[in-house]
């Protein structure tokens, strides 16, 4: 089973691609961040993350794909720029016919630490015990940004959940 993950952000929206074997063994096959800061306009940054999304679908085929849902925001300014994110891709997804499991950021942190308010440092710490990502260059700056890092988590969740 391959799962896509998603992280929506209004510049920068995190995605990681997960394998699970048949002895649900998980493996990451690619984590990074779609960066729309470049663009001007609200227009042209839904169509780079909608263009990306899609191409991340057509390349490794998810059987699912996991998405972070808005569930609180302490900045009102950015809750319909992240809804945008998310509808250009539930859209790709919608597009291949692709179910959808969505996830609070409070369900990502219980399933990753135990603890609905562990700091971003804590949950990267543990997705590294989780799955092996050795591999990857961690310095890649697209892997760099907490949002990849999110993106891993929510993909793990869907992984639990389909166990």
């Amino acid at each position: 089973m391959i799962i896509l993950g998603f992280d929506p952000g209004s510049v920068l929206t995190g995605y990681a691609i997960i394998k699970k074997d048949k002895d649900k063994c998980l493996k990451v096959i690619d984590f990074g961040c779609i960066d729309a800061s470049k663009f001007l306009s609200a227009g042209d940054k839904l169509k780079k993350i909608y263009k990306e999304s899609s191409e991340l679908i057509k390349k490794h085929k998810p059987d699912i794909i996991s998405i972070e849902t808005l569930f609180f925001f302490k900045n009102l300014k950015t809750v319909m720029p992240v809804s945008q994110t998310r509808g250009v891709i539930l859209l790709a997804a919608a597009e291949k016919r692709i179910p959808i499991l969505e996830f609070t950021p409070l369900q990502m942190k219980m399933a990753i630490c135990g603890y609905g308010r562990a700091e971003k440092k804590q949950i990267i710490e543990m997705i590294k015990k989780a799955v092996d990502i050795k591999n990857f260059d961690l310095k890649k700056n697209n892997r760099k940004k907490d949002d990849a890092f999110d993106a891993i988590g929510v993909a793990l969740c869907a992984a639990y959940k389909q166990f």
